[in-house]
């Protein structure tokens, strides 16, 4: 009887540990996975500052997916110009976004829990790339964020994409607001 108790708690033992190294080995696949996920969407495009080099603009892997700098300034810009119809405009870093809604600045993604997505939750997550608001019920994400495209991924593709993006640096960077355009002509 005893060698059969210590054989089931050996055989419960091993099983813990196997179940134990397939989680482990799944959550860093699912990683790699929204690593992939993240590279292939162009995440990066408009998330990461970009630096200047003769080949032209590369994204700036020190500040990876921490959105527009807080402290860049964009160029001057007349209001009164910006309505349907007319061009979309890139800042310097290629990080905001100036259109018929206003001006767009890329958020922070990193897990940094002030100014990024460090206090967000799975679902916060997924709930904002199914809607398009801000946490899944706050303001609206605005162009060029192809969110609508985003929201037709799998389940699993965007908790690949949110693991992965917990795994990055945290980089405190308070990204500025949204700016409608009804904001710029009032500043006038």
């Amino acid at each position: 009887m005893f060698k059969l108790g210590m054989a089931l708690f050996s055989l419960f033992i091993f099983i813990s540990c196997q179940q134990e190294a397939e989680s482990e080995g799944s959550q860093e696949s699912m990683v790699e996975r929204g690593a992939y996920l993240v590279t292939i969407a162009g995440c990066n495009d408009c998330h990461t500052p970009k630096k200047f080099t003769p080949q032209g603009p590369i994204p700036d892997e020190s500040l990876l997916l921490s959105g527009h700098p807080q402290d860049a300034k964009l160029p001057e810009l007349d209001p009164t110009k910006i309505g349907p119809g007319n061009w979309v405009l890139m800042g310097p870093l290629l990080t905001a976004f100036v259109g018929p809604w206003g001006i767009s600045y890329a958020a922070n993604l990193t897990p940094d829990k002030q100014t990024g997505t460090g206090l967000w939750t799975e679902e916060n997550f997924i709930q904002a790339l199914r809607t398009g608001k801000h946490m899944g019920i706050g303001r609206p994400i605005l162009p060029p964020m192809p969110w609508f495209n985003l929201a037709k991924a799998k389940d699993e593709d965007l908790k690949a994409i949110f693991a992965y993006l917990r795994t990055i640096k945290p980089i405190k960077n308070l990204v500025p607001s949204a700016a409608t355009p009804q904001d710029l002509l009032s500043k006038q």
